[in-house]
């Protein structure tokens, strides 16, 4: 007679997103009985409400501001107009041509069991999913995280905007007042001025996207005041919210000044919290409201589950995710270990020009005082600027005095691309020598990173 089963699953993944699906197919595909839990819509956020559809939707906004300003180069396009309605079916197209959002039939495919649902642990080897009660040998938490809004009066009983919902909206708002000035915050409030919103982006900190090098956030807040008319309200604290007519009326302080402003919408864009609300105590997990915590091998305190993802509460970055959730999966079914290697991972920001960092910046080699040479290559003194008569930006490279690249930002288009080459001379350990013999193709905007790499390489 056949041993029964301990466990109903090898492997319970909760959560469908990038930090659960790789784990999740990697497992099945090594023949374990996989199942894999999501509350909200399988494939998670990346595909269906962050990444994919704002990605789809920064496109054509800059399509359409490309071509709008396209007189310089002898187009006629001053009469050029869009449809809004038709620009969220093309979102949707994008999102469907993916295949990674509402995918359930995916996992299904692979032979993975797929369950709609809010999960909570019973017992360390147990859960519960729409009152029914699953158990297995290992799990896989990977619950990502939400939007949360500040505390701030009046918030709550009004209707405000999230990244998530704003693409959602029939029609897109006069005027908006973000509050949060990171990466998503600057990547909406881009294509809401490009589709002729009048946006306020309101940031507690003295510059955009404070957790890059500061010459990125003071050109983007000078591309965007110059370009679109976007005002950045810098060192700035929301105190209020309050309905005034139709619209809402802001509150805030600034260089210890009260003002005010009447906006149609108010958009909060600062800041996720892990999503950790699965009694975790009950599994003898140990975690706090900033995340779950693992060893180096996303290992939890309960040894037989792992994590990984925004749940982890330190990246907000996909392809962490992914690394994260493949390493996990190794992990699972392997004995020899592995600790996931985040040296070279790039943070991109998909405004226009693009912005991309990897390695360490300026303020964190301040920080670990660590003797630093740095150099700046601006967009303007190589030719693909004149070709493209686009010169707002530069590659910044920061290499050890041994001339070794410690670290490099791109603000650029396609910095997303540009920024690779860099990513590997961090991860290898290469020298500014090294980079700067490399051969760059002419008409490339890679030329600048030649540049910036020859001025060091020199020093």
């Amino acid at each position: 007679m056949a041993k029964k089963q301990k466990f109903d699953f090898d492997l319970i993944v909760i959560g469908s997103g990038a930090g659960g699906s790789a784990a999740a197919t990697i497992a099945a595909r090594d023949g374990k009985r996989v199942a894999i839990i999501e509350a909200d819509t399988f494939g998670g956020d990346s595909p269906n409400y962050s990444d994919v559809p704002t990605k789809a939707l920064l496109h054509a906004a800059q399509l359409y501001d490309e071509a709008r300003n396209g007189a310089r180069f002898g187009l006629r396009s001053n009469t050029l107009g869009y449809n809004y309605p038709s620009l969220r079916a093309w979102k949707d197209l994008a999102v469907k041509r993916t295949g990674a959002g509402g995918n359930r039939k995916y996992y299904e495919n692979e032979g993975i069991s797929t369950h709609k649902g809010e999960a909570h642990f019973l017992s360390p080897n147990e859960i519960t999913v729409n009152r029914r009660h699953l158990t297995a040998e290992t799990f896989l938490i990977a619950t990502g995280s939400h939007w949360v809004a500040p505390r701030i009066q009046g918030l709550d009983d009004l209707p405000y905007l999230t990244p998530r919902t704003v693409l959602e909206t029939v029609r897109l708002p006069k005027t908006l007042y973000i509050i949060g000035g990171g990466t998503i915050g600057v990547e909406l409030a881009q294509m809401m001025a490009t589709f002729g919103t009048k946006v306020y982006i309101a940031e507690i900190a003295s510059r955009l996207l404070p957790r890059e090098d500061t010459e990125v956030g003071e050109l983007l807040e000078k591309t965007l005041r110059e370009q679109k008319g976007v005002v950045s309200l810098l060192q700035t604290r929301t105190l209020s919210v309050v309905k005034d007519g139709l619209g809402k009326r802001v509150m805030y302080t600034r260089g210890g000044v009260e003002k005010s402003i009447r906006v149609d919408d108010v958009l909060i864009a600062t800041g996720r919290t892990p999503s950790v609300d699965l009694g975790l105590e009950n599994a003898r997990v140990i975690y706090t409201p900033k995340g779950i915590e693992t060893d180096a091998y996303l290992q939890t305190s309960a040894r037989h589950i792992f994590a990984a993802g925004d749940v982890l509460g330190h990246s907000s970055h996909t392809h962490t995710a992914l690394l994260e959730s493949r390493v996990a999966a190794h992990n699972l079914l392997h004995k020899n270990k592995v600790a996931p290697d985040y040296t070279a991972t790039s943070r991109l920001t998909f405004t226009h020009p693009g912005i991309a960092s990897v390695g360490l910046l300026e303020d964190d080699c301040l920080k670990r005082d660590l003797q630093i040479n740095k150099s700046i290559a601006p967009l303007n003194i190589i030719a693909r600027s004149n070709t493209s008569d686009f010169r707002d930006g530069f590659v910044k490279i920061i290499a050890d005095k041994k001339g070794v690249i410690l670290g490099a930002t791109v603000v650029a288009p396609h910095a997303g691309e540009i920024i690779h080459e860099l990513a590997l001379a961090v991860k290898l350990q290469l020298t500014c020598a090294q980079l700067a013999s490399t051969p760059h193709a002419f008409l490339s905007w890679s030329e600048a990173v030649r540049v910036a790499a020859s001025k060091l390489a020199s020093s």
